[in-house]
């Protein structure tokens, strides 16, 4: 059975092409073979966290393109890249305010009773199933070894 998110994904690709959007059309080919590519790795079909941290995964990507492109002064690719990157975005979750996501990292350091940073790796296990495709993990890292630091 196909996850929902891959349908959705299926129903834009189409979508776009009838509309001749090409960033949607070809952010949506990119994603599609990453998923099944992903999937052959596997040798299963990916459920919807999967393949949200999937789309995380290529968002992150874009980001650090975005740098190397502003590095060569590419503002063409810089605008294609943040294009694709808001496609992309419309299949998240509605990302945690950093208020938020700060609730659920200390809950989770007083779970583990996490006191430094060598506990991070704990409060990790806790925190990203609870926030799955609501928070980059980069953000929930950071957050998390800032509050351990004090």
């Amino acid at each position: 059975m196909a996850s929902e998110l891959k349908n959705k994904f299926n129903d834009l690709l189409h979508e776009s092409m009838r509309n001749h959007d090409e960033i949607a059309r070809d952010t949506m080919r990119m994603i599609l073979t990453s998923l099944k590519l992903a999937e052959v790795e596997k040798k299963q079909e990916l459920d919807d966290t999967a393949v949200l941290a999937l789309v995380q995964k290529e968002i992150k990507s874009r980001h650090e393109s975005i740098v190397d492109f502003n590095k060569g002064n590419r503002a063409d690719l810089v605008e294609k890249t943040e294009k694709e990157i808001k496609v992309l975005e419309q299949f998240l979750p509605k990302q945690l305010t950093d208020d938020e996501l700060k609730t659920v990292v200390e809950e989770a350091i007083k779970e583990v009773d996490a006191q430094n940073p060598a506990d991070m790796g704990k409060v990790m296990k806790i925190v990203i199933p609870k926030v799955q495709g609501k928070a980059s993990s980069d953000r929930i890292s950071g957050l998390v070894k800032q509050l351990l630091q004090k």
